[in-house]
């Protein structure tokens, strides 16, 4: 609806304006100086006497025909032929600036190796030229062979034979514009209407339906329909630069409203697209959720940032080149010198977007992992396209450009199969030796008993006399696969263990001093006396062999 009222409305301002000078001034001002026969001495002679012998008021195709150059072509034909090249004047718009069309009959044209040619559109029509050949100009006879490809260009899918059929509706003027071309926009803005509404029906009962039927009714009603309802537009928009050709309106007018049409329809498939990577990205998604690593759901969101980026890019290309007719070559030139100089300006930049793209192909961490890289040491939360954000245990976030991570030593606790726990049980000095090994025996069944330790590999030994306790070495690996699950389970083992030691009744040492008084009035010393024989030491020793040496046999 609202580019049939656009339409509607550009019609009714451009009715209004008149030429500042009509045709008929121009024909009497040159008639008046050349006489009464037909000029075709110079370009602008030949086109005045072309157009203004197809205007309204002076309707004689045949005597437009002589501005045409025939080859075995009847009278009646050259006159359709000379309505036909109007027609396509009219249909795209070209408008006819009498005041730069060349009132000299030695004119040549510099641009094209200063040829006796004179072009009305040299950019889109370059078929169309007036050409001297002797002493007239005439339209060349390659222009006269190209009218008819041109006009059914001009006018497809059978839109020409409405050309013919919609003056039938009366020629009375109405606001500048004829009574047939008031209707044709009125029937322009409902077909477009209509068109609109039964698109939407389609969609929203149709598709919509068929969507559902099979399974995907949130895939239709959230990405399809709102494409497909973009599309619609576009197809409308098709449809009023085709019908918009035939209502015949004032040149200038269908000039702009083509530009508005042909810029928007760029416009309309940047937008499809746009919504298209919506769909891409979904499907990726779906993929990235059947893998393991969560690295590939950070990974989709970049490449649904990078192909709107550069749907976007190319959409505005587009856009400048089809829709406002700009030349983007130079612009493309300028863009590749200034790149450089924008990657030497941002050499940073490029390489955190390198390092984020090796950091997705090499994987060395993933969202959710604990990592360690120099002062840096978190979880992983988001990689980006320039740093990757990490979560400290300070609960801080610190944002790493990702260049830096590409090129550092990273240990990735996440990684790990097994996550290692050693600790050292002291115990006090007056435990006894039955009592240690007994309480290294519970250890080691606790182990055992656990639903998430390693099994096949723990070390649990009573491995050194320290200054003040008797240590035990605990050395244990948990099979979790998260910090917070480790932390549960060593919470479990060392609640077991305290369980142990107080059934046991053994003590765990602390760092304590204990002072003894060597003497004492009246008191016996607390110094032991040593017996001064050595065969009873070594009487001692034999026997502690014997006895130590019989357990390991038995």
């Amino acid at each position: 609806m609202k580019p049939g009222f656009l339409i509607f409305l550009m019609c009714f301002c451009f009715s209004g304006l008149k030429a500042q000078t009509s045709m008929k001034e121009l024909w009497d001002s040159h008639s008046t100086q050349k006489g009464e026969n037909p000029d075709l001495s110079t370009p602008y002679g030949t086109a005045l006497h072309f157009f203004y012998h197809l205007e309204e008021d002076n309707f004689k195709p045949v005597e437009a025909s002589k501005a045409l150059r025939l080859t075995n072509v009847n009278t009646a034909e050259g006159g359709n032929l000379a309505v036909r090249l109007k027609q396509i004047f009219d249909g795209n718009g070209i408008i006819v600036n009498f005041v730069q069309i060349p009132d000299n009959s030695d004119y040549t044209d510099s641009l094209f190796n200063n040829q006796a040619k004179y072009f009305f559109d040299s950019r889109h029509f370059p078929q169309i030229y007036l050409e001297k050949i002797g002493r007239e100009w005439k339209f060349s006879s390659h222009t006269v062979s190209q009218i008819d490809k041109i006009y059914h260009e001009t006018y497809p899918y059978g839109t020409g034979r409405l050309l013919s059929l919609l003056p039938k509706l009366g020629d009375q003027v109405y606001f500048g514009l004829h009574f047939w071309q008031l209707a044709g926009i009125f029937i322009l803005v409902l077909l477009l209407f209509l068109s609109h509404k039964l698109l939407t029906i389609i969609l929203d009962k149709g598709l919509l339906y068929l969507l559902q039927k099979f399974g995907y009714g949130y895939l239709g009603e959230k990405y399809i329909l709102p494409l497909a309802r973009v599309i619609s537009i576009y197809l409308i928009l098709v449809f009023s630069v085709l019908f918009i050709r035939v209502l015949q309106l004032p040149a200038e007018l269908v000039a702009w409203v083509i530009k508005i049409l042909n810029v928007a329809k760029p416009l309309v498939i940047t937008i499809v697209f746009y919504n298209i990577v919506d769909i891409v990205a979904m499907y990726f998604a779906k993929l990235a959720e059947k893998t393991e690593s969560n690295l590939d759901d950070q990974l989709v969101p970049l490449i649904r940032k990078s192909l709107k980026t550069l749907v976007i890019i190319v959409g505005t290309l587009f856009v400048l080149k089809d829709g406002l007719e700009i030349d983007i070559v130079p612009f493309l030139t300028g863009l590749s010198i200034g790149g450089l100089a924008f990657a030497l300006a941002a050499q940073d930049t490029i390489k955190n977007f390198f390092g984020s793209i090796m950091i997705f192909i090499d994987k060395p961490f993933q969202v959710g992992d604990w990592i360690t890289s120099g002062d840096v040491d978190g979880t992983v939360e988001e990689v980006g396209f320039r740093s990757t954000r990490i979560r400290t245990f300070r609960n801080s976030v610190m944002y790493i450009p990702n260049g830096k991570i590409a090129d550092a030593t990273i240990d990735n606790h996440g990684l790990r199969q097994y996550r290692r726990f050693y600790s050292t049980l002291t115990i006090t000095y007056d435990t006894p030796p039955d009592l240690i090994d007994t309480f290294v025996l519970g250890l080691r069944k606790i182990v055992e008993a656990h639903p998430h330790t390693r099994k096949d590999v723990f070390n649990i030994y009573f491995n050194n006399l320290s200054s003040y306790s008797l240590d035990v070495m605990f050395y244990i690996f948990f099979q979790v696969p998260t910090w917070q699950e480790e932390l549960r389970c060593r919470h479990e083992i060392l609640i077991q263990i305290v369980n142990l030691a107080n059934s046991l009744g053994v003590r765990f040492a602390f760092p304590t001093q204990t002072m003894h008084m060597e003497s004492f009035p009246e008191k016996k010393s607390l110094v032991p006396s040593y017996p001064n024989d050595v065969a009873l030491y070594k009487a001692r020793l034999q026997e502690f062999l014997d006895k130590e040496l019989h357990k390991k046999d038995t």
